[in-house]
This record gives structure tokens, sequence and C-alpha cells, in this order.
């Protein structure tokens, strides 16, 4: 039913994701702040949305767009509603490090329908297709369905988390969560990006991740990804934006006993 979509998704995904190799590591993204010296964005993150949002309502021109650089674009009425964070990561990528995605959602009626990230310079490719099942995809081997672990403790898992921007300014900001329940994990992982954080625990790599403070973009195509390999999204949070818990069912109770 969604093939269409699908297809569209992920071929816009790998041709944003060739711009975004066209800059890495290039010395000229253009840094600059958003909201403060934690919260930047690059050259290379206008140009990805920028061409994403004409690719999309060259093909579907009814539809609505909810991007992280540009707010909502589109037909307000429209049914459908594409959700883009075009550079996920973008600390990572102004660093030069490998991990960063382009994030792909498509809303359908409220309700997320397909889920698309790709990590370019990883070459790896994930996907899925609300009752399809969930999938990724490494450089040109063929995809493989992929399920989330199914480890039932926290000694022998290990957890991905992240930081909100306003870290610096609001004791708010999860590191308190973080001393709790790092003697009870086998290890934390920091990716640096959500929406690859949240297919690391689809694909089994992340045994379960939680983070605070997130916004739709952020987690939209990934949330779909882990339910539809089998895992679950939990709000922990309602207070801080969109704060997500993200695993199996029994590891996300065991990650509930330690973060607040």
């Amino acid at each position: 039913m969604y093939s269409e979509f699908l297809d569209f998704a992920i071929n816009l995904a790998r041709e944003v994701g060739k711009i975004q190799l066209s800059y890495f590591r290039s010395g000229n993204l253009d840094i600059t702040t958003k909201t403060n010296v934690s919260d930047i964005v690059t050259r290379a993150d206008k140009e990805c949305e920028e061409y994403i949002v004409k690719e999309i309502f060259a093909t579907y021109a009814d539809h609505k767009i909810l991007g992280e650089e540009g707010g909502f674009r589109g037909n307000e009425a429209s049914e459908y509603m594409w959700v883009v964070d075009p550079l996920d990561g973008t600390t990572n990528y102004s660093q030069g490090l490998p991990i960063f995605a382009v994030s792909i959602g498509l809303v359908h009626k409220e309700q997320t329908i397909l889920g698309v990230v790709y990590a370019p310079y990883l070459k790896e490719l994930f996907y899925a297709v609300k009752g399809g099942g969930a999938y990724m995809q490494c450089g040109d081997n063929e995809a493989l369905d992929i399920r989330v672990a199914d480890k039932r403790s926290l000694d022998c898992s290990v957890i991905g988390t992240g930081f909100p921007y306003d870290k610096g300014v609001n004791a708010d900001n999860n590191s308190d969560n973080v001393a709790r329940i790092v003697p009870y994990v086998r290890d934390l992982r920091r990716m640096g990006s959500a929406a690859y954080d949240l297919c690391a625990v689809a694909a089994g790599m992340l045994d379960g991740y939680w983070e605070m403070t997130l916004n739709l973009w952020d987690v939209c195509a990934g949330n779909l990804i882990v339910q539809e390999a089998g895992g679950v999204i939990f709000n922990y949070r309602l207070d801080r934006k969109i704060s997500i818990i993200a695993g199996n069912g029994t590891i996300i109770e065991e990650i509930k006993r330690y973060i607040q």
C-alpha cells in the first residue's frame, strides 16, 4: 500500500546523503548557532532541507512538511505530513565524526506510516512501513529484516542516551539519570544522533535507549522502525517535549527504575 511512498523516501534519503558527504570534513560548513552554543546548524543542514522540501513538493504538491530548519510548510489541511530532520547529528558532523543521518517520516491522519533513516558515511539504510516490518541495508548488500535485542537484564545490556541542548543552563539535563543507571549496565553509549540511536535499538546493536527533550523530527522515523522491529517506545515524561525509552518491554521496565 505504501510502496510508492517508501521508494520515494529511500531515493530521497540517498540523494540527501550525497549532499551530506559532499560537505563532510570539507572545512566549508559555515557553522552558526541557534538557541545556544550547543545547538548548531551548518550549510549542509540548510541545503539538505531545501532539497528535501523541493523534491517532496515536486512529487506531492498537496502534502505538508515539518522540518527541523524550516518548521511547517505546505497545505495545512493535508492528511499527509512529511517529518524530516535533514541532518541528525549535526555536532558529530561538524566535528568530522561519522555518525550522522537523514531522517524522513511520513504521518497520515496523525499516525506514522513510514520511516527511513540513512547514515551515508556508514552506508547504513534503515526503513519500515506500518505493519510491514523493519529492515536494514548495508551498502549494496541485500536488505535484511531486523529485530530488537532480547536482553532481559541491564547488567548484560549496552544502553544509549543523549543530553538536551539546554544542558548548560538547566540542571534537569539527564546527568542525574546517567549517574544512577551507569553502575548497573554493561556500558552506556552516547552516539549523538537520536535517529541513529533508535535504529541501533531496532537492529539490536543497542539493547535500549532513552533521551529527553527531543522533537518530532528526531524520532518520527526511528520510533516506527523500532516498533516494526518488535520494540516498544515509552514516553516517560510529558514536561520535557518528547522524552522516550526504547527497547524490548523488559529492558524498558529495567531502565524506568533508574531514570526520571
